[in-house]
């Protein structure tokens, strides 16, 4: 909707973990650096750890690119399954014949399939995303797969990801073998005001901007303060602000307009009860007037695409503002 506005030939913003859009803080590269080590040097366990939002599973998706195809990768994201469940994933997920239908045959199929990726000199990577929500004993299980080894070399290296929480269940007593065998610890911590001006220009600049100073510095700080550097809190409320910028034909997105979509984020639930306090209507009577708003809003929407198709969008685009936040 605002693409063409600002110049822009994707959205800049969104929510999905795509790795052309990778930002690499120092503590992005330095974990990125370390988990490349960490696997083609076969170290075994390794643990990635950080808060919601933080990029992990986007520094995932870069790891996985990074690699040659020398590595074989399951990435098995579905934490709450139980060990059974995610031995049958990751065999689908290898291409590994299961050879049976229980566990010993399973992981007999899983062992011959690393044994001979070892002796062609391949290597074969288990990332366990969301780890923390993995139980105790299937963690125990999971540990059960470093077994698969050499007298010199691991058949299976094994990612741990997860939040801060994942530090704490690792601590705890029945994990103690598991825990001393991990071979590096990685930790991505929120960005700092400096790295999230940068964020967002590099985020702009992959996307087709020109102006990539589109967001002021008032604006940046007002976001910082907002998001605390957790990049995807940055990228819902820049979001937001391009569709407000938009909305009001602003070419560059200031503090007030930060405020304005930072505002719904944190108030969108509340904005019926905020309508009537100021409108001053009932809620049958406010539901008829936001229903023929909105329907002579699209009819005129309807016709302005054959003749303004910019323009049209653009009222539509108001008239919703004009009911949620008026």
């Amino acid at each position: 909707m605002y693409l063409t506005f600002y110049g822009l030939a994707e959205k800049p913003f969104n929510a999905t973990p795509d790795p052309r859009f990778l930002y690499l803080s120092p503590a992005h590269r330095e974990a990125l650096a370390q988990l490349l080590y960490g696997v083609r040097e076969r170290k075994g366990f390794i643990v990635l750890t950080g808060h919601v939002g933080t990029g992990k599973t986007t520094l995932l998706h870069a790891l996985r690119q990074r690699l040659d195809r020398q590595t074989a990768i399951s990435f098995v994201v579905h934490s709450t399954l139980p060990f059974d469940g995610i031995l049958e994933y990751v065999l689908e997920d290898l291409g590994i014949a299961k050879g049976g239908e229980s566990r010993a045959q399973r992981l007999i199929a899983l062992n011959h399939f690393l044994i001979e990726r070892e002796r062609t000199g391949e290597n074969t990577l288990l990332i366990l995303d969301e780890a923390q929500n993995l139980a105790p004993a299937t963690l125990e299980q999971i540990r059960l797969l470093s077994n698969f080894e050499t007298p010199t070399t691991k058949l299976l290296q094994i990612l741990l990801v997860g939040q801060p929480e994942l530090k704490a269940k690792l601590q705890l007593p029945e994990l103690a073998q598991l825990t001393q065998r991990i071979g590096l610890r990685c930790q991505i911590p929120p960005l700092t005001l400096h790295e999230i001006r940068e964020y967002i220009r590099t985020r702009l600049r992959i996307a087709g901007a020109r102006d990539l100073g589109l967001f002021s510095d008032p604006a940046v700080d007002r976001i910082a303060t907002y998001s605390g550097g957790i990049p995807r809190l940055i990228n819902i409320v820049c979001d937001h602000c391009l569709l407000f910028g938009y909305a009001d034909q602003k070419r560059q997105i200031d503090r007030p307009i930060v405020n304005q979509a930072i505002e719904y984020l944190e108030e969108g639930t509340q904005a019926p009860r905020k309508v009537w306090r100021l409108r001053g209507l009932k809620p049958r009577r406010l539901a008829r007037w936001a229903v023929g708003t909105l329907a002579v809003a699209l009819a005129s929407t309807v016709v302005g695409l054959a003749l303004a198709p910019d323009t049209a969008v653009l009222g539509l685009v108001q008239s919703v503002r004009y009911l949620l936040d008026p």
